[in-house]
Parts: C-alpha cells; structure tokens; sequence
C-alpha cells in the first residue's frame, strides 16, 4: 500500500470523515454485541467519496477512536501517518469496484455461517428470508488464503446477483446501503444459517422453488417501505 496523490473523499470534510468513522465505530460494538463477531476478527467498512473509511488491522473495537478509522483509495493506497487497515481490506475495495450500490461492508466469522462455510455449502432457498441477500441462495465461494487478491476475485463471483456470500472455511461477507441496513443483513445471514442446519438435523428440508422464490424477490422490492407522508 502506497500514498495515495489525491485523499480519497477529499471533497467532503472532516466532520463528515469524523461522523462516519464514530458510525463504523458504533456499528463494529454493536456486531459483537449481536454475537455475529468475536474480538478482532471481523471489520467493517463504509464508502466515503471516492475511497473508503476503514476499520485498522488488530484494534479492539472498544479502543477505536474517530481517528483510527482508516481512509484509503481503493486501490490499496493510504494517507502517511494512519494505522495500518484490516488485512481484508482488498475484499471490501473490490466491492465497492464492483458494486456501485454498495455503502457499506461487514465482514465477520459468525458460527453457524462459518460451520456452512468449513462444508463449503451455502444456504438453499429452504425459507424465504433467503432472498433478503438478493437471490434464491447464499452461495458459498471458493477457498483462499485470507487478505489475497484470489479470495476477492472468488468472493465477487459469488456475490454475483447477491449481497452476501459465505467464505470457504472463513466466514461471512455482505453489503448495503448503509452500515446500519448490512449490520442487519449479517444478523439475518447468521440467522438463517443457524435455522438451516438446525432443520436438517431432522433431515433434509423441503426447498422453496425457483418460481415460489421469484414471487418472494418481486415482493421484497417493496417489502418494509412505508409510504412517504404529504407535507
């Protein structure tokens, strides 16, 4: 990683750098609150300009303050002087590459995701809050080692059509709109891999259809939007 010419997000100011960095802050306390992640091993991050703000490598969450945030391009390239970003960082940069819609990223080593993930399985549309990720399934990429540009290429074919995808023998990965609306989708990726595998202690479940699926996926384009009062 080198520094960058121009400060990614340099037309927005530093009390904007400093809310979303106390946001990623406040979000990252409120994963391992939810028990989606343990100690330092998950990060987050959010679109800032045309760079992003980062969580540093090795950092409790409780010690994180505003500044420790990392800003970088990206490419990888970071401003001097700043903490050393998560060694995931190239995962959450391609997304953001690759996907315009996305704002924010999560990524975490939930348990039962990461049971799935150690099978190399994904989940199955064997209930319909499947398609919150986007698809009739969550798929489950190939494995690579961790921080390496093949792990970010297999993780964005697998996202393909998708906002979340199990890691093999890793962990989980999602985006959204918003650092609170991938905080969720995480809750709710974990909680489908926990209801999963416990169906299946019964045998295998009965899976939805890829017509009953497309009727759920129309559906939620609109699923928890209210209408927008008149003035």
């Amino acid at each position: 990683m080198n520094t960058p010419g121009n400060t990614p997000g340099s037309t927005l100011g530093r009390n904007e750098r400093q809310a979303l960095s106390r946001k990623i802050i406040d979000t990252c306390l409120a994963m391992n609150a939810s028990g989606i992640n343990q100690g330092k091993s998950g990060n987050l991050s959010a679109r800032f300009g045309d760079g992003m703000l980062i969580t540093p490598s090795g950092v409790a969450y409780d010690k994180l303050k505003p500044m420790d945030i990392v800003l970088m391009a990206l490419d990888g390239t970071v401003e001097p002087g700043q903490l050393l970003p998560s060694s995931e960082w190239r995962m959450h940069a391609d997304i953001y590459r690759h996907r315009p819609e996305a704002q924010a990223v999560l990524h975490a080593h939930p348990t039962h995701c990461t049971a799935l993930a150690c099978r190399r399985e994904g989940i199955p549309s064997f209930h319909y809050m499947v398609a919150m990720a986007g698809g009739s399934d969550i798929r489950c990429s190939d494995y690579a080692t961790f921080g390496t540009e093949a792990l970010s290429n297999t993780m964005i074919a697998a996202l393909e059509g998708r906002k979340a995808c199990l890691l093999a023998n890793h962990g989980m990965i999602c985006f959204e709109g918003d650092l609170g609306k991938a905080l969720a989708l995480g809750i709710e990726v974990e909680s489908l891999a926990r209801q999963y595998l416990a169906a299946r202690q019964g045998g295998e479940p009965v899976i939805l259809s890829d017509a009953e699926m497309a009727e759920v996926i129309e559906k939620f384009k609109t699923y928890g939007k209210q209408p927008t009062k008149e003035a």
